[in-house]
């Protein structure tokens, strides 16, 4: 996005950025083999959320009366039911969904002024009867002792998650 300089001795030091470099001779090195599109914009398609919880400031949640309920309903969960297995497309269009949140939330704090705290993210649910064992490791899924059987975790970051085997959520599943 630009030129990076530094001052060594007085004089000024100018290298250009990882996209500069990208734009410039990346560019001319793929062109020969197909079509390049700079700053290509993204128009993206109107989508929406099956369920979003946002917890009451004034009303504690327990998880000793709701189960694994209480305990997804803590944070602020996206809910993404899914009546069948879902494909490589239905995970990932659920994930940009959640990305698209964040987006919003990071947008939101800016323009409030306030801090941006990750830690307190929404963590997206998908909620499906089975899932292939190819979904689960092809996402990262992995099992938390700290949780009931059936629920898969993606990597922390991804604040994703994999409810199977119905949707029980008293306690115990």
């Amino acid at each position: 996005m630009g030129i990076i300089s530094q001052s060594i001795g007085g004089r000024k030091l100018c290298a250009p950025t990882v996209t500069d470099f990208v734009h410039n001779v990346g560019a001319n090195c793929v062109r020969p083999k197909g079509t390049l599109s700079k700053r290509k914009s993204l128009t993206d398609e109107t989508r929406q959320i099956d369920l979003f919880f946002s917890p009451h400031p004034d009303r504690q949640i327990t998880v000793d009366n709701l189960g694994l309920l209480g305990q997804i309903a803590l944070k602020s969960p996206l809910l993404e039911p899914d009546r069948n297995s879902p494909t490589r497309a239905d995970v990932r269009n659920c994930l940009s969904k959640l990305t698209a949140v964040f987006a919003e939330l990071q947008r939101q704090a800016k323009r409030e002024n306030s801090p941006y705290n990750q830690e307190n993210l929404p963590r997206l649910w998908i909620l499906a009867p089975l899932v292939s064992e190819t979904i689960l490791n092809g996402f990262g899924a992995a099992l938390d002792p700290n949780w009931p059987e059936g629920v898969y975790f993606l990597p922390p970051l991804q604040r994703t998650a994999i409810k199977l085997n119905g949707f029980y959520f008293g306690s115990p599943i």
